[in-house]
């Protein structure tokens, strides 16, 4: 796994994502190691920089479901959140999962 995805596993650690997105933008993955869809998508993400949240939906389907329920965002597989305050501010899923649409999501200020 590239060094800038960050495994959530478990509960707390989704909750202090949550929390950190207080101070700073988090950019959340959402990804399936076995489905070529999300493999490509995983290339696309392996270019955004910074830090990664990576949660893999078929060895933590609760999480996947806590990140949908805490979010709004319906699940899908592959998907890329970016939130804010503890709340999404944008999303995207499957073909539309697009590095250049993710670094300027999660870099743009919606107050400017």
């Amino acid at each position: 796994m590239d060094e800038h995805f960050t495994p959530i596993t478990d509960r707390e650690s989704l909750d202090a994502l949550f929390a950190s997105s207080a101070a700073h933008p988090v950019i959340l993955f959402k990804h399936d190691p076995h489905c070529p869809i999300s493999a490509r998508a995983y290339r696309e993400m392996e270019q955004v920089p910074g830090d990664v949240a990576l949660v893999d939906v078929e060895h933590d389907k609760a999480i996947a479901s806590a990140v949908a329920e805490g979010t709004g965002v319906r699940h899908e597989s592959p998907q890329v959140i970016v939130i804010r305050n503890g709340q999404p501010v944008w999303s995207a899923s499957h073909f539309n999962i697009k590095a250049s649409a993710v670094s300027e999501a999660a870099h743009t200020d919606p107050t400017s």
